[in-house]
């Protein structure tokens, strides 16, 4: 054989055994992408089951928080109202404690124009009638009223009784007489009609 025969085996050769390394090189590359291939697919369904649980964590997590939230807004609610009930009460009170206060001064009115009913001074009754007027009309826009006492039936939600008198059997259990005109604020009490009840 020729020494250029022997030369083109001997590159032949040389590329057959090339292409067998790097088919074994690829042979083995393959077999590793195969490896992490199904390494990947055994740990997909533990991954997955990872991020359920996760998933899961984070719902109750904002289950949590929303509900906390909703009680804090509810408390806060609840706060505010009785913030403002407790306004509305302290204003109320303090109306209604100037209010008794200006009690005896009607009371004193009242007194005043019995007193001058027997009087001649018109000028002097004129003018305490219409003294108690306003007064009384601006208590009644505070929501002052009067209790109804005098022939009424005694009720001890609205009448105290300071005597008792003898006058009949159509006034029995019924208000004879008023000592000390009695009172409502908006619906309540402030003072109690003083009363004579006939027995």
């Amino acid at each position: 054989m020729s020494k250029k025969k022997k030369a083109g085996m001997n590159v032949e050769k040389a590329e057959e055994e090339k292409i067998e390394v790097k088919a074994g090189t690829s042979g083995d590359e393959t077999g590793a992408e195969d490896e992490k291939k199904a390494e990947s697919k055994e740990e997909a369904p533990s991954r997955l089951e990872e991020l359920e649980k996760e998933n899961e964590t984070l719902k109750a997590s904002l289950a949590k928080e929303k509900d906390d939230y909703l009680r804090l807004m509810a408390d806060f609610d609840n706060f505010r109202r009785h913030s403002a009930e407790a306004k509305l009460d302290l204003v109320h009170n303090a109306a209604a404690d100037t209010i008794k206060g200006l009690l005896p001064v009607l009371d004193d009115c009242e007194r005043a124009l019995k007193m001058l009913e027997e009087s001649q001074d018109d000028a002097a009754k004129e003018g305490t009638e219409l003294i108690y007027g306003k007064l009384m009309s601006y208590l009644k826009g505070k929501g002052l009223e009067p209790i109804k006492a005098k022939g009424e039936k005694f009720d001890t939600d609205f009448h105290e009784a300071v005597a008792q008198f003898n006058a009949g059997e159509e006034m029995k259990g019924l208000v004879y007489d008023v000592v000390q005109t009695g009172y409502t604020l908006s619906g309540k009490v402030i003072r109690y009609a003083k009363v004579v009840v006939g027995i």
